[in-house]
């Protein structure tokens, strides 16, 4: 990320042109843009300059999780950057929906419309040989809408690599209007970020977020990273980062309640990682995961998986420690194992179904087959785990019924003794209520009369009360 980001085939006569336009912009003491330039605020001149002979950031992070959708365009974008192969490449990726490339994004409809009907208002930023450093995405728009020209900052004539990128995520920090990166782009920022040496509290504070936060995206990064690994197979083909695009919600709440767990049950916890992340896969809302406990696997999803989803039978079993002779940790039990076996088939199954042409069409009707199998699967799952979710809220709820009454009762008592006090209280108004209150506690003893056949002090104690003398 660092040194000299190399000079594109016609840098030299941009620079030659960005020279030429600065000297007038400072004679006539014309319009600057302010970005963070090596910790400081740095003030610079504004030109204009034609579009299409600028160039298009390769590292910039806005469309850095797409790059890799094509594998081959990806390859030539990294040997030859400044080719129009890989120009043209960035600028479509540069259009299109993050978690979905095949569609243009509603955001870049929105620019055009915007610079369309207004032009442009914010200057981008680009490097002395005609990088683009910020507005990549208003260049695109503005070339895709015939605009000739783009008004820019240029930076020093000493900027590096690592300046550009600096400088693109301090711009796109920044509490205005500008397109966000989108979720998976804003993580791999963070650990090319922590990658460069940086400390996790700069960074963090860069980000606008707390280091908590920043732990708890740098572990999900890490579980879709793992969870790409782990559906792939002898085909070839896996899942990709922006196939998790639209589930930071859910893979957030997804780390609380998994690290929460964990600390007091480290099995319980894989159970419930392991579950939820099929339900990411199998692309459930975020209320319907959240059913989904450390024994939801046992206790609604085992005795329906068909023999296509059933794991092979797992067993518990002992590792050994590097540099420590004879002497082993008990590995995962057999629950987590099969729970994480379906995972695995469910990432595959999810891997193929999205193939496309890099499989056969016999393969990936299976893998869409079998992922409609779980869903169908786990809907009844779900729909148990739910309406149990659904007793266990209303038996908490009569109890915490009468803790509130009992709060109101006790309100009640003091502000009797103020009124009494006070030679305010309305007899007659006190009374009525008081009968209104034995009707209401005469229908629940009647409902309690029925239920309990042994009644306990509380029980007995409201029957007794409620009896007619």
């Amino acid at each position: 990320m660092s040194g000299n980001f190399g000079t594109p085939p016609e840098g030299e006569n941009i620079r030659s042109l960005v020279e030429e336009r600065l000297r007038q912009a400072m004679a006539e003491s014309g319009a600057k843009v302010s970005v963070e330039w090596r910790g400081e605020q740095r003030h610079l001149h504004v030109i204009s300059m034609p579009v299409d002979v600028l160039y298009y950031n390769p590292d910039t992070h806005r469309i850095r999780a797409q790059r890799t959708l094509d594998p081959q365009r990806n390859r030539a974008l990294e040997e030859e950057p400044w080719g129009e192969a890989a120009q043209q490449y960035l600028h479509h990726l540069l259009t299109r929906k993050p978690s979905n490339p095949d569609q243009v994004d509603p955001d870049y409809t929105a620019l055009q419309e915007e610079l369309e009907d207004f032009g442009q208002k914010e200057p981008g930023i680009i490097s002395p040989n005609g990088i683009l450093v910020d507005g990549n995405t208003r260049c695109a728009a503005l070339r895709d809408l015939g605009v000739k020209n783009i008004r820019v900052g240029v930076l020093p004539p000493d900027t590096s690599r690592r300046d550009i990128n600096a400088v693109e995520l301090a711009l796109q920090l920044r509490r205005d209007k500008r397109r966000e990166y989108s979720y998976i782009n804003r993580l791999i920022a963070i650990e090319d970020e922590l990658a460069s040496g940086r400390r996790e509290e700069d960074v963090a504070r860069d980000f606008n977020i707390k280091t908590t936060t920043l732990h708890q995206d740098r572990w999900v990064y890490q579980l879709i990273k793992e969870a790409i690994d782990r559906s792939t197979d002898a085909s070839g083909v896996a899942l990709r980062e922006v196939d998790f695009e639209d589930h930071q919600e859910k893979l957030r709440e997804l780390y609380r309640d998994y690290t929460k767990q964990a600390k007091s049950d480290p099995d319980a916890g894989e159970q419930l990682k392991e579950t939820r992340l099929s339900m990411v896969v199998l692309n459930y809302p975020k209320t319907s995961v959240r059913l989904a406990e450390a024994d939801f696997h046992s206790r609604y999803l085992d005795e329906r998986l068909p023999s296509s989803l059933r794991p092979k039978d797992q067993e518990s079993a002992s590792v050994g420690i590097p540099g420590l002779p004879g002497v082993a940790m008990p590995d995962a039990t057999a629950a987590v194992k099969t729970t994480r076996a379906l995972t695995d088939s469910l990432l595959q199954a999810s891997a193929k179904a999205r193939a496309g042409d890099k499989l056969l069409p016999s393969a990936v009707a299976d893998a869409d087959d079998l992922m409609k199998t779980a869903r169908k699967t786990f809907d009844a799952a779900v729909k148990l785990a739910g309406q149990n979710a659904l007793l266990q809220k209303r038996q908490i709820v009569v109890s915490e019924r009468l803790t509130d009454a009992a709060d109101y009762v006790n309100q009640c008592a003091a502000e009797f003794a103020e009124a009494k006090a006070k030679r305010v209280l309305d007899e007659d108004a006190f009374d009525d209520a008081l009968l209104t209150l034995r009707a209401s506690l005469a229908r629940l003893a009647k409902q309690a009369g029925r239920t309990f056949s042994s009644p306990g002090d509380g029980v007995a104690w409201l029957l007794d009360a409620a009896q007619e003398r």
